[in-house]
């Protein structure tokens, strides 16, 4: 089957550069890559994506694009055509990327107003093992977004880019898998924007160790450290200088497509932190509210 299989990036833009810049690098513990035509680009140590963070100085705190990964050209062109006749605007259309990494892809506009692009063929990173004294994020682990349709939102991610449906937090967060990880996306009512990017740590340990060394920076702990009921990760929830909300987490669930039935959980305060140890809750995360890049493309 033709889908998207996962997360490569997402791009932000923001309106102090420096501080942005200086966050991911030296207190989150992304890895600078590259600066060129405006754009910096981070990675993470242990994926073989050459960057998960793509920043750029703008006149207001903004999402870029939110960035997803095919296997092949084809599955790009197949994917392409199917966005079209669902009927989303498209940025433009299936051709060779001048993005760092090159590769070949598309960009559109979902229903909402957030870019997305679909890629193949990026050119690869240097990835290593992360040993969890180092308490270093391995790779982003899934997208967490906002619509006010989110349930017509789940129906495209699912019909049209291929995702499935993992398990629901009652009838209002919906947990959407495209490889064996319980989620990458999930999809919450409210405003269109995002709600936060994840970054999964090699182990619990790995995760506590970086909520230390967060701390030791002077870096707020918005929510956690807990654990989830769905996907069963552990937590720990921060915001960045420009005020996006990222989150290290670790011992995400893998998904058995053969016996996996997706099911209910019935929000509480218990489903939502099994542990109920932790410090704030869903209260203390950024208020949502549109995204001031909705319809609007950059240029690269």
């Amino acid at each position: 089957m033709t889908r998207v299989t996962d997360i490569r990036y997402v791009g932000y833009g923001v309106t102090d550069l420096d501080a942005e810049r200086a966050f991911y690098r030296d207190k989150w513990g992304l890895r600078e890559v590259a600066a060129k035509d405006g754009m910096v680009y981070f990675a993470a140590e242990g994926s073989p994506e050459l960057y998960v963070v793509r920043l750029r100085q703008a006149d207001v705190q903004r999402v870029d694009v939110i960035a997803f990964a095919a296997d092949s050209n084809a599955d790009v062109d197949a994917l392409h055509d199917k966005v079209v006749a669902a009927g989303c605007r498209v940025i433009f259309a299936p051709t060779a990327l001048s993005s760092f990494g090159g590769g070949y892809g598309f960009r559109f506009f979902g229903k909402d107003g957030l870019t997305f692009e679909i890629s193949a063929g990026i050119e690869r990173g240097p990835a290593r093992p992360v040993l969890a004294k180092e308490a270093l994020p391995e790779k982003i682990s899934h997208v967490v977004m906002h619509s006010p349709d989110h349930k017509g939102t789940v129906d495209f991610f699912v019909n049209v880019l291929g995702f499935r449906v993992s398990d629901w937090l009652g009838d209002f967060m919906c947990f959407l898998r495209c490889n064996e990880w319980h989620h990458r996306v999930a999809i919450l009512p409210g405003p269109p924007c995002l709600n936060h990017v994840a970054y999964d740590m090699p182990d619990m340990d790995a995760m506590m160790r970086g909520v230390g060394k967060l701390k030791k920076a002077e870096i707020e702990l918005r929510w956690g450290p807990g654990r989830h009921t769905a996907g069963n990760n552990t937590f720990s929830y921060f915001t960045t200088p420009a005020g996006f909300a990222v989150e290290y987490t670790a011992e995400l669930e893998r998904v058995d497509e053969a016996t996996w039935v997706a099911g209910v959980h019935k929000p509480s305060p218990d489903v939502m932190d099994q542990w109920g140890a932790g410090s704030g809750g869903p209260q203390t995360m950024p208020h949502p509210a549109p995204d001031p890049g909705l319809f609007q493309a950059v240029g690269v």
